[in-house]
């Protein structure tokens, strides 16, 4: 089975990628060379996760040529002014033992600290090398128009927390309009969604689990990535094993029904006013 690729200004990205947030050290390692070796060819990391490192030494153990695979990395809120930012990415790069990664994005807005110095840095990244696409993250609607404008470089995704209990058809709609494809961080939501009926008779119908139903709710929308993670190897294939079977419009359509006003989980007190 192979993923299939999302096309975003420029970007080719891997529909399914490996999440590692709460991964460390060997555990990351080992979960990143066996993703790798199971058919994942989009790894997701950040600098706040403190497993650039573990990620890197995962992506080598794997023998998986470094050509095909596209690598994330996030530079974290202390680091968006535009006199930290390109230090930050090389730091970054140094840890994962890369000279370059696919995709780099800023974490979170940080309203502190002007967005213009910020994208501006961004796009500098790009242009020295250390990065191949650019790309924002937890952006509202407003910040993502913000962000395009201030861009002389295009961005290829906004990653955001996204579920079937999370409604969030504003700024997808937003990042669409612009070209940006849509990353989905926590694609799996709370545990409780596998047990939800809706979630539970797909799955018997279509004989999947519900984790698989749910990323083949993700990955069957149009521009749309799905990052989820896990630490153990028969969930990490499950995971993968979403190619090979479409869900039905009705089904999609039950699915999304599924949203609430209170579906968010990630939500630190630095986040923005949400869409």
């Amino acid at each position: 089975m192979k993923a299939h690729m999302v096309s975003a200004n420029g970007a080719s990205i891997p529909a399914l990628g490996f999440g590692t947030w709460r991964l460390r050290d060997d555990t990351c390692t080992d979960a990143v060379q066996y993703a790798l070796q199971a058919g994942y060819r989009h790894i997701d990391t950040a600098a706040i996760y403190e497993n650039e490192q573990a990620v890197g030494k995962g992506v080598k153990l794997s023998g998986v040529p470094r050509d095909e695979i596209f690598v994330t990395t996030k530079i974290w809120r202390d680091f968006v002014a535009p006199e930290a930012l390109i230090g930050a990415a090389e730091a970054s790069l140094k840890r994962l033992g890369l000279s370059q990664v696919n995709l780099l994005l800023i974490h979170w807005p940080v309203p502190e600290v002007p967005l213009a110095g910020t994208i501006k840095a961004l796009c500098a990244a790009k242009r020295k090398g250390l990065t191949r696409h650019i790309g924002i993250s937890n952006f509202t609607m407003p910040l993502i128009e913000q962000a395009v404008a201030l861009a002389d470089e295009p961005l290829v995704t906004n990653q955001c927390e996204y579920h079937p209990a999370l409604d969030q058809t504003k700024v997808r709609t937003t990042c669409f309009k612009h070209g940006l494809s849509f990353t989905s961080y926590c694609p799996l939501g709370r545990g409780d969604l596998f047990t939800h009926p809706t979630i539970a008779a797909i799955a018997a119908a279509t004989g999947r689990s519900a984790a698989q139903i749910v990323l083949r709710w993700h990955i069957q929308q149009p521009q749309t990535i799905a990052i989820p993670k896990s630490a153990h190897k028969e969930r990490i294939v499950e995971n993968f094993q979403i190619f090979d079977f479409v869900l039905t419009d009705a089904q999609m359509r039950q699915i999304s029904a599924l949203a609430t006003l209170n579906g968010r989980t990630i939500n630190p007190d630095f986040a923005p006013e949400w869409d």
